[in-house]
């Protein structure tokens, strides 16, 4: 009997509890107006139960009689109380989100809902105990304060049970922040914070437990944590990665906030959670530039960057800007890519209060005329020269244009420059360039040396060239390829089990780029320090790893993310270098070094770029390569086997003589007056 009677108070409670889930569900669900009268009529209703308790409660006894003056009493405060909570603005506030503030409010209500109970009762002399205003207090808060943190805990809950359990790994300023904008959310729910201050561990910070780090395996397991957060935007770069590096084992997303100088500079928030930064996978604490090389060519002078919509080219011209010249021009062939920075660095102007006036230019670097005249006009005085196809592949499939962007787009910019009396002319090159095995390489090794060239000549310009690997972000990178195949759910493809290639963030190499070219004396191969190369099979597998997949099937998780080779490309090789010899000096800045290289005198260079346009202007990629396998230093052997054109052509497998293929007065269309002066 007794077991029937206990189940039958479960049953009823547990119908009454899923009755008021609904009820609430539909509360929830009506239009904000409805619901802030319905909680209006609601309060009311609470104020006249707690007058009526707090009567009841001191005498002991529920019939009592009550008076037309305390009927009175009871109505007047009512109304009052009433005018009294919409004044205080207790139905602005969005219960489910309610906050400290809002508690204070609901606590100053019902304490002038009693003072008003209590005057009108003084005034009327109404037969009520005198510690009826304290009960009234106690009831009255307890009913309309309970309801309101009881709706806030029941959506809370239910927050909880559709969020993802998140650790926050950092308990300072910037993880409490954090913590705070979560609450706000519905996408994750806190569990615990952890942080290597030893003072702060073990001790609760905003209700959270503050953990080791050495206990985030343990937590993970028993959470079912499916995040780690980081809330250190103040860490140094080695720290961040020592950090990433002991979450790379664990099967969890590893995500975080921005940084502290974006922080500082109101570039991003707390609350803007982002996958982890490029740099902090490879990257190292960059070494601060020196302001006074990069100001040299930069402040308040008029500078010119070509390719100025690539990742390189659009990079430098940020920095560029910042620096302070007095005009600066953005030359690109494409034109969506010219308004983009255009429309960025007007933004950035206007954030920092900037006043440089910025000439947008579209053209062709293989346009001298069109150089030679923008050089003479705008009286430009540094030249940035980042405009070059760069895509190993694309570039073996297209081959006598790749050749004739990377040449003679650089010969053409460089001697528009020397006739117009441009003081500085930097290169912008790349490791492919040393001892190449593709003809992007190649061609911008046989650029380096036109300009080395030049630089023999008695000319009033500095050319010199900065050399460097890859970039983390650049377009065309390793990095977002492998982010996209990721959030695909795979298979995330790389060339080779043994390729490795050197890395550095797009803002350091940008910056390098400005300090270098202020050092040239004419002629300057400078090398960036790029650190050790990276083996791309490793940096797949970490960029897995903290997506939170596994490269084989978790029983935990059962998701995972496989690696595919695919072998390597048209062109690629194994491993790059950024020297083609040991003779390499200091400069100066740790992060720089002049290498000490070959080079053709200027008349060969005049010599081989004369067969190369001939060969460029009937698209014989048999004669072009042979040019370059001629000039250019470890460039032997290659075949021209991809490119479409000439694949289409059938001639691939054709041996052909110059005489055969260009007759002697071959007219070169676009190259008339290559060496028109003998200055």
């Amino acid at each position: 009997m007794r077991h029937r009677l206990v189940n039958y108070v479960l049953q009823a409670a547990s119908g009454v509890l899923g009755s008021l889930r609904d009820a609430l569900e539909k509360l929830i669900e009506l239009p904000r107006n409805m619901k802030q009268t319905f909680l209006l009529l609601l309060d009311m209703v609470f104020v006249a139960v707690a007058i009526w308790a707090a009567v009841a409660f001191p005498f002991g006894r529920t019939d009592f009689t009550i008076g037309a003056v305390e009927i009175f009493c009871a109505v007047f405060t009512i109304l009052a109380s009433a005018v009294v909570f919409l004044r205080l603005g207790l139905y602005r506030a969005v219960i489910r989100f309610m906050g400290q503030q809002a508690i204070w409010a609901v606590i100053t209500a019902v304490s002038y809902s009693t003072l008003i109970l209590g005057a009108s009762v003084f005034f009327t002399r109404a037969d009520t105990p005198r510690s009826m205003p304290f009960f009234y207090w106690c009831l009255a808060l307890l009913l309309i304060g309970g309801t309101r943190l009881t709706v806030r805990a029941y959506y809370q809950a239910k927050l909880r049970s559709m969020s993802k359990n998140v650790i926050i790994y950092g308990a300072g300023e910037s993880g409490r922040q954090l913590l705070t904008a979560l609450h706000h959310g519905d996408q994750y729910r806190a569990v615990v914070f952890v942080d290597d201050d030893t003072c702060l561990q073990r001790s609760v910070i905003n209700g959270l437990q503050v953990a080791r780090p050495e206990d985030i395996a343990q937590l993970i397991d028993e959470h079912n944590i499916t995040q780690v957060l980081l809330a250190i935007p103040s860490a140094s770069q080695e720290r961040r990665r020592e950090i990433i590096d002991s979450l790379v084992g664990l099967p969890v997303h590893v995500r975080t906030v921005p940084k502290i100088n974006e922080l500082v500079a109101g570039r991003a928030s707390v609350n803007q959670i982002q996958d982890i930064d490029l740099d902090d996978l490879l990257g190292r604490d960059p070494v601060p530039p020196y302001p006074e090389l990069i100001d040299r060519c930069i402040t308040n002078k008029v500078v010119m960057v070509t390719g100025a919509g690539g990742s390189i080219g659009s990079e430098l011209c940020r920095q560029i800007l910042m620096s302070g010249p007095s005009e600066l021009l953005l030359l690109d062939n494409s034109e969506y890519a010219l308004y983009q920075i255009q429309r960025e660095l007007n933004q950035m102007m206007q954030e920092n209060n900037l006043d440089v006036e910025m000439i947008v230019l579209l053209g062709s670097v293989q346009d001298q005329r069109r150089l030679e005249t923008i050089y003479r006009t705008f009286d430009v005085q540094t030249v940035y020269h980042a405009a070059a196809y760069k895509h190993v592949p694309m570039v073996e499939y297209n081959i006598a244009e790749g050749v004739a962007n990377n040449v003679f787009g650089t010969w053409y910019a460089a001697e528009a420059a020397r006739k117009s009396g441009v003081e500085t002319f930097v290169l912008v090159s790349t490791d492919k360039a040393v001892r190449p095995t593709n003809i992007m390489g190649a061609s911008k090794r046989f650029a380096e040396m036109l300009l080395q060239g030049l630089a023999q000549r008695n000319t009033k310009t500095r050319f010199c060239m900065v050399r460097f690997g890859n970039v983390l972000g650049s377009s065309g990178s390793v990095v977002p390829l492998f982010r996209e195949q990721i959030e695909a759910g795979g298979p995330v493809t790389v060339t080779h089990p043994e390729v490795s290639r050197y890395f550095m963030s797009i803002q350091e190499a940008a910056q390098l780029v400005l300090q270098a070219g202020a050092m040239g004396t004419g002629g300057d191969v400078f090398v960036l320090d790029m650190g050790e190369p990276v083996r791309i099979i490793d940096l797949a597998r970490r960029m897995i790893r903290l997506s939170g997949y596994e490269m084989q099937l978790d029983a935990r998780l059962a998701d995972h993310i496989d690696i595919e080779f695919i072998g390597l490309r048209p062109g690629e090789k194994l491993h790059e270098e950024l020297l083609l010899g040991s003779s390499v000096t200091g400069t100066g800045h740790p992060m720089i070094m002049r290498a000490e290289e070959e080079c053709l005198p200027y008349s060969q260079m005049q010599r081989h770029l004369v067969e190369l346009m001939r060969y460029c202007d009937v698209m014989d990629c048999d004669g072009i390569t042979s040019v370059l396998n001629a000039a250019v230093s470890g460039f032997g052997g290659h075949e021209a086997r991809h490119d479409y054109l000439w694949r289409k052509q059938g001639k691939v497998a054709r041996k052909k003589s110059i005489a055969k293929v260009i007759p002697a007065t071959a007219p070169a269309s676009n190259v008339q007056e290559l060496f028109p002066d003998k200055s």
